[in-house]
């Protein structure tokens, strides 16, 4: 049985993560400090029902442990007593501060974070000898390439955000670490996750509540832009086939199999509500990028494919969102 150390343990990917493992018998140790990025409330919530049956009041369940630590990655003191208290075997790193358009209004704070918090936990990993360090990059690492799509061997370095900067150097300092002291690293570029459970600061949560309520959506660049949305599942899946990879350092895309148009994206979230949404066009904001496209090659080779496309996400997106807000 697996020990498993997730940052960001009650995020969007992190709770999903730790569902998945325990589903299969490993055991995990949450890490988040519950910020208030977004509705603290909805972290709270994955803990207390998407985990509902993994945990007891003893923090319990019925395949291991299931450990909750509120700590934040960047505390030296609080991550070293976690480390060396648990000794967990792999670590899945999510805890970051997200978002391309907040970090152009608070960059310290995101190199703070993303950068030193980063650190410290490559720092506790090589000192406790774990056995693989799974972390999160992002598509934004691409900046403005317009070669399509994005393969992993094109050059990254003119970010176009203060956020894809940091996540740049997330990788930058993996692999300087896998190569001074042998540690296991992969970064995996996540390209526009949704689905049930997702994060509320995203253009593609916010839709479902104003077009129920018949407020106007802002749709950036006029709606010409392209996304690789990848369902949550398929992020689980290929996040948990690298944790079992174990491979000594590589950085890896992991994105849906087609590029959707962000109209078409709404036009399925239109058809999934039964409701037509009114639209604010709007040119393109600082720091984002027309297309994000992923050649996923890399990580099909070690046995992984996405599975569900929009017009089945979609559907299962809004099913929870009425779910979870029915009384709100």
């Amino acid at each position: 049985m697996t020990k498993v150390l997730i940052t960001g343990g009650a995020g969007f990917i992190g709770s999903a993560c730790a569902k998945a493992l325990m589903d299969r018998g490993d055991k995990v140790v949450l890490v988040d400090n519950f910020n208030d990025y977004y509705d603290p409330q909805l972290k709270e919530d994955r803990i207390a029902k998407f985990l509902k049956g993994y945990r007891n009041k003893r923090g319990e369940d019925k395949k291991g442990k299931f450990t909750l630590y509120r700590a934040d990655i960047g505390d030296v003191t609080r991550m070293e007593r976690i480390f060396a208290k648990e000794k967990p075997h792999k670590v899945i790193h999510l805890a970051a501060m997200a978002g391309v358009r907040a970090s152009l209004e608070d960059p310290l704070r995101y190199v703070d974070v993303n950068v030193l918090g980063t650190t410290n936990l490559l720092t506790l990993a090589v000192k406790y000898k774990v056995k693989n360090f799974v972390y999160a990059s992002s598509s934004s690492v691409y900046g403005g390439n317009t070669k399509v799509p994005f393969s992993e061997k094109d050059p990254v370095d003119r970010p176009v955000s203060p956020y894809a900067a940091t996540k740049k150097a997330t990788e930058l300092l993996a692999h300087t670490f896998s190569h001074l002291y042998g540690l296991k690293t992969t970064g995996l570029r996540y390209f526009t996750v949704y689905g049930p459970w997702g994060r509320p600061d995203m253009g593609v949560f916010t839709f479902p509540e104003r077009i129920m309520r018949g407020q106007t959506i802002d749709v950036y660049n006029r709606g010409d832009m392209e996304r690789n949305f990848t369902y949550i599942d398929d992020i689980v899946s290929g996040t948990l086939t690298v944790l079992d990879a174990n491979l000594d350092y590589d950085v890896i895309n992991i994105g849906g199999d087609r590029t959707v148009k962000l109209m078409d994206f709404i036009a399925e979230t239109e058809k999934a509500l039964g409701i037509k949404a009114k639209k604010r066009l709007l040119p393109m904001q600082p720091g984002d990028v027309k297309v994000t496209s992923a050649n996923i090659r890399k990580l099909r080779a070690l046995g992984w494919r996405p599975t569900t496309r929009i017009e089945q996400g979609i559907p299962a997106f809004i099913a929870w969102y009425k779910e979870y807000y029915k009384d709100a």
